[in-house]
């Protein structure tokens, strides 16, 4: 039975629930700013859109329109459903219309937004009255059909990857393209961060030299969600300067947005209720009242156990199967079509997923989003809250917050959320190792001249070193590919490998492909005697196969799920600067990360209590990135009146607080941090599980007597972005913060709000991680 989505926001507001609402915002409506189609609009394209229902723009698309025709690069940042694909369609049209050779390049992070975007042309393209094909190119495309996009299609809608690795290395047969390439679409630019983004800027400049070398010169069109640096970020993407369009003229509907701290039940732990069942609370209140609803979870796990529990709810018949459904990476895209269908038709009321359907994938129109736990960023938290809201009505969204420091600083903090601008999007298309990697892919594309660089001044010492590794020559004044290799083969724009885990079912008589893992994800998702769960079905999983890449799985169940335990440890490579602060020294510099999967928790459904463990053995990944880090020197411990293991403990409460620290300072996504305690020889290991971090058991987790602990915080991607030498300059103000935080949590002994969970770090680490920070800050003071 429907009930009103307001009666139900008010009898929230006003019950029990109400206790723990810490903010309430109601965004007001806003209503629709239009003008007149441009003059100089071809008719075919006006009456199309027309056609269809469009009688005016609104004031954003034509600002976008009127800077393309001056010849401008633009980028046009305005909220989720304000109208962006018309912002760039409606010049790309217009130029195919008035002459035929024209041609244009789409650009989309996942293939899922390709084919939306291709759909929405195929609707508009029969309006044209004019002989317009837009096609997809991906992965997807079968053999046939890719010589006759290469030959007709007006406009390639495909993703970076592809451009990457199938058009730009191949560009003698895409000529056509490439002499009437007049515009570049590139969409969902907030995405295009950290290494991924690195990468992305270096495969555009590969773009602009190949369209160059046919003599043509595109226009860019970048659309973006609202982050603190769009144009910077267009510019630094796209190598050159962009213009920004960033006042919204669409209409939007009434929005409340709603902070929920779930209550403390165990006030000397400082221990909280989880925030899991509170999640499948408010999905289910919605949910039974037939408001449809997406459920946001931050990790593919808790997507399955949310969608499990919530269905339990939900699916109270048989005819109720389907009504809410599972939505994440790994996922195969004839699961993932369907369930988009079946939230645009209705069919399916609900919907939980990980941030893969935070991006613009046509879903229709949502009422509410419960995000089940902080998104990490305000970028995201506000994408997710888009995607519930209409150009009229009302909708709303719901954080329920974690036990995170990060979370819990949010809602307890609203003015922080919903006073900060975003974060920004950072990239390094400079970094050495995105860089060689792009340089090789480009010199085999087309010979270098001399002089001539891709990104910034490396590029000549680059090509030199390539020469000495003789798959370069230079030659008449230019550097020429010389090897047999295919570089962009081996150049992954998104991760440390390209390739996948598949997940096969051998439950029946015959074998079934259910899934894919990424390379990093597989270790902790799919490792021998893990339970792997995929659209709310467990499986457990008999076999990793790293040879083949393949996990072999047989269906279950059973009332638990595994949560994998890391060991992790870094070793210092090189020190790029360091300086004393009071005691301690702190560096910033070049690392290696080791992680190996090394045994398995099992974590009962509903309560989340750890009912048993296993052990499993697994190759050791590694990671080259940048960190900062500071040292405690071992007569600074030897003067501390606790225990060795003790001492351990503490540190551990340092790092944990301090991660979620320099996460806000940075305004940056904490899980795009790594932190860790060890020291600079990389031989002392530290236990991490989905929970937190803890001591090694055994003498492993021992700390010598001569032991100087580091503390590491690195970024989290191959390579690095830059965080850490921020970090590193932040020091002093980092460390005071994270004392602040340690001294005015309201726990006893040290919660998940400061210095971590009592039940991994031990009851007397906030004590000690206090006294240490007051040591070392009081001695940096006195320094000073």
């Amino acid at each position: 039975m429907r009930t009103d989505l307001q009666s139900i926001l008010d009898s929230i507001r006003r019950g029990p629930l109400g206790a723990n609402i810490t903010a309430w915002r109601q965004l007001p409506a806003h209503d629709a700013e239009y003008v007149s189609w441009p003059d100089t609009l071809a008719p075919a394209v006006r009456e199309a859109y027309e056609a269809r229902g469009i009688d005016r723009p609104y004031t954003h698309q034509t600002e976008v329109y009127d800077l393309v025709r001056q010849g401008r690069d633009v980028v046009v940042t305005t909220p989720t459903a304000s109208g962006k694909t018309l912002c760039y369609n409606l010049p790309v049209l217009d130029s195919i219309v008035k002459d035929p050779s024209s041609r244009a390049i789409y650009l989309f992070p996942t293939k899922a937004l390709g084919q939306d975007q291709v759909a929405e042309l195929q609707e508009m393209i029969p309006r044209l009255r004019s002989a317009v094909s837009a096609f997809t190119y991906d992965g997807d495309t079968p053999g046939d059909v890719r010589r006759a996009v290469r030959n007709k299609a007006h406009i390639v809608v495909t993703n970076p990857d592809m451009l990457h690795a199938g058009i730009l290395p191949h560009h003698t047969k895409w000529m056509g393209l490439f002499r009437n390439l007049n515009y570049v679409i590139i969409d969902e630019l907030h995405t295009y961060r950290g290494v991924f983004g690195s990468h992305v800027a270096n495969v555009i400049r590969r773009l602009r030299r190949i369209a160059g070398f046919y003599g043509s010169s595109p226009r860019f069109i970048l659309s973006s969600a609202t982050i603190a640096n769009p144009q910077e970020l267009a510019e630094r993407i796209i190598g050159s300067p962009v213009d920004l369009v960033d006042r919204n003229g669409a209409p939007r509907g009434e929005k409340v947005i709603a902070f929920y701290n779930p209550p403390v039940i165990q006030e000397e732990l400082g221990i909280r209720r989880s925030y899991i069942p509170e999640a499948v609370h408010f999905a289910g209140l919605f949910l039974n009242s037939a408001i449809m609803t997406i459920v946001f979870a931050r990790a593919r796990m808790t997507t399955e156990v949310l969608l499990t529990e919530i269905r339990k709810r939900v699916e109270k018949t048989p005819a109720d199967a389907g009504l809410v459904r599972g939505y994440r990476g790994g996922y195969l895209p004839k699961e993932r079509r369907a369930i988009e269908q079946g939230l645009r038709d209705g069919t399916v009321r609900g919907v939980v997923s990980t941030n893969a359907l935070e991006l613009g994938v046509d879903i229709g129109s949502l009422d509410v989003a419960v995000l089940a736990g902080y998104p990490g960023t305000i970028n995201s938290t506000w994408q997710q809250a888009g995607r519930a809201g209409r150009r009229a009505g009302l909708s709303a969204a719901v954080l329920v917050a974690s036990s995170a420091p990060l979370d819990q600083y949010v809602v307890r903090n609203p003015d922080y959320f919903f006073g900060s601008s975003p974060e920004h999007g950072l990239i390094d298309p400079s970094n050495l190792l995105i860089l060689l990697s792009h340089v090789k892919c480009a010199a085999f594309e087309l010979p270098f001249e001399e002089g001539e660089n891709l990104v910034d001044t490396k590029t000549e010492e680059l090509l030199e070193y390539l020469e000495q590794e003789g798959v370069v020559r230079r030659a008449g004044g230019k550097w020429h590919w010389t090897s047999d290799n295919y570089p962009a083969d081996h150049v992954s724009l998104r991760s440390v490998s390209s390739d996948n885990f598949i997940v096969v079912d051998r439950t029946g008589s015959t074998s079934r492909v259910i899934g894919e893992v990424d390379f990093t994800s597989a270790p902790e998702m799919i490792h021998e005697k893990a339970i792997y769960i995929h659209e709310g079905a467990q499986y457990y999983v008999d076999e990793l196969n790293f040879d083949e890449r393949r996990a072999y799985v047989s269906q279950v169940a059973i009332d638990y799920f595994t949560d994998a335990i890391n060991y992790t440890k870094v070793r210092v490579i090189d020190s790029f600067e360091e300086r004393p602060s009071g005691p301690i020294s702190v560096e910033h510099g070049e690392v290696l990360v080791f992680t190996q999967v090394v045994g398995f928790k099992k974590i009962k459904f509903h309560t989340l209590e750890n009912i048993g463990a296993g052990e499993v053995s697994l190759p050791e990944n590694q990671m080259h990135t940048m960190s900062y880090w500071f040292t405690i020197p071992s007569e600074l411990i030897a003067g501390l009146p606790y225990p060795r293991d003790m001492l351990v403990d503490g540190l551990l409460g340092i790092i944990y607080a301090l991660h979620n620290v320099a996460a806000v300072h940075l305004m940056c996504d904490p899980r795009d941090l790594g932190a860790t305690l060890g020291d600079r020889e990389g031989s002392f290991s530290v236990e991490q599980t989905m929970g937190g971090m803890r001591r090694v058991p055994g003498e492993a987790g021992a700390m010598p007597d001569d032991f100087e602990p580091v503390l590491f915080l690195y970024d989290n991607l191959p390579g690095g972005v830059g965080f850490s030498e921020g970090l590193f300059r932040a020091h002093d103000v980092l460390l005071a913060r994270t004392l602040s935080l340690i001294r005015h949590c309201p726990c006893a002994n040290g919660c998940p709000s400061c210095v971590g969970p009592v039940n991994f770090v031990g009851r007397e680490s906030k004590r000690i991680a206090r006294a240490l920070l007051e040591q070392i800050t009081s001695g940096a003071a006195n320094s000073s």
